[in-house]
């Protein structure tokens, strides 16, 4: 077959200019002095999160300016995990004081501890389908609900191993890991709980987990380097190629893009496994030894995590998304591809016409 050149200039515009950008990491030099966890954006356009061994709540915003609040949070306590709630503040536990938190994006806290099992621990928290936050009880081996009003019940039965983190599913119930029994749990909201293993490396340790944006559940598998999925109906799968072995993958966050990306805690490396099972790894711009953990999607469209260890220069990251289909061009390149595009269209409609001619009976 003969190559036209019109077509293949036409296919290497194209390749340039929707060749994706390289992705770009961010660290902000906090002047943290306490240990940032969970992270989650908020309804006013910044993220927050938790610094629990200093006992304060932390905010910062895309242009990387952090303010922090105390008032309100007894001495001792130590936030944890944070989810937006439904009425515009952040919830967020605190195991050491065995309560959980709310703070209103004024900086105003309050918590609640009523109806909550002594030594709970409160851990892993979201938002419900039924307007309440649900969180895990990893020390007391129950499910907690709260409600904005603060009002908390407690759900065990069918619940066989201490669960970690929470995250709302796409089918009206709450799914949670249980990293330690090797299971991954779903709970209705009338408190019915099933518990899913099939499928699941043994001693994989489900860490972190986070709907998809197939319809289905993906979560961490800190102690044997693998992303897992799991259906609603409780079909698990487990991915590992192009993950680094030893790099821990901790937290896990959908993104803009259609992909999850997550952390790797051990690597200092940003992960991306899109919805086929296809990962990348990103370390540029990363301190080595940062230990990221918790990863959410901001509110600019980058993905946001927090570095545990990585105090005197960060502690809080961000890290650019490709776009999530056609990149947009910018101006010279609409200008140019359309020009040539017209020309490529041009000549083969010319070519066609003379083809048809030329085969044309006489």
């Amino acid at each position: 077959m003969r190559h036209r050149p019109h077509l293949q200039s036409a296919a290497l515009l194209l390749t340039l200019c929707f060749a994706g950008s390289a992705q770009v990491v961010t660290e902000y030099p906090a002047g943290l002095t306490g240990f940032p966890n969970g992270i989650a954006a908020a309804p006013d356009g910044a993220l927050w999160f938790t610094l629990g061994p200093i006992n304060q709540i932390g905010r910062i915003t895309t242009a990387g300016v952090v303010s922090r609040y105390s008032a309100g949070l007894a001495p001792g306590s130590g936030s944890d995990m944070i989810a937006a709630g439904p009425d515009g503040a952040l919830w967020f536990t605190d195991p050491y004081g065995n309560q959980i938190g709310r703070i209103t994006t004024a900086g105003v806290i309050t918590v609640y501890s009523a109806g909550l099992t002594p030594g709970g621990s409160p851990d892993g928290i979201a938002a419900g389908p039924d307007g309440a936050l649900w969180f895990t009880e990893s020390g007391g081996f129950r499910i907690g609900r709260i409600t904005t009003a603060g009002v908390i019940a407690e759900y065990s039965a069918g619940l066989t191993g201490f669960p970690k983190e929470i995250s709302a599913g796409p089918d009206g119930a709450l799914w949670f890991t249980e990293p330690f029994s090797n299971r991954i749990g779903r709970i209705t909201t009338a408190g019915v709980i099933a518990e899913y293993s099939a499928g699941l490396t043994a001693g994989s340790g489900p860490w972190q987990i986070a709907a998809g944006p197939d319809g289905a559940l993906w979560f961490t598998e800190i102690d044997v380097d693998r992303i897992g999925r799991i259906t609603t109906g409780g079909t698990i799968t487990e991915y590992s190629a192009g993950l680094t072995a030893g790099s821990a993958p901790n937290g896990i966050a959908a993104g803009p893009d259609g992909a999850l990306w997550f952390t790797e805690q051990n690597g200092d490396r940003i992960g991306r496994i899109t919805t086929t099972g296809v990962i990348t790894e990103y370390s540029a711009g990363m301190t080595p030894g940062g230990v990221p953990t918790s990863i959410t999607r901001g509110p600019d469209g980058a993905m946001w995590f927090v570095e545990v260890d990585n105090l005197s220069v960060g502690g809080i990251g961000r890290i650019t998304v490709p776009a999530a289909s056609v990149p947009t061009l910018p101006g010279w390149g609409v200008l140019l591809l359309a020009g040539l595009l017209t020309g490529v269209v041009a000549l083969e409609l010319r070519r066609r016409i003379r083809w048809r001619a030329s085969a044309s009976p006489r």
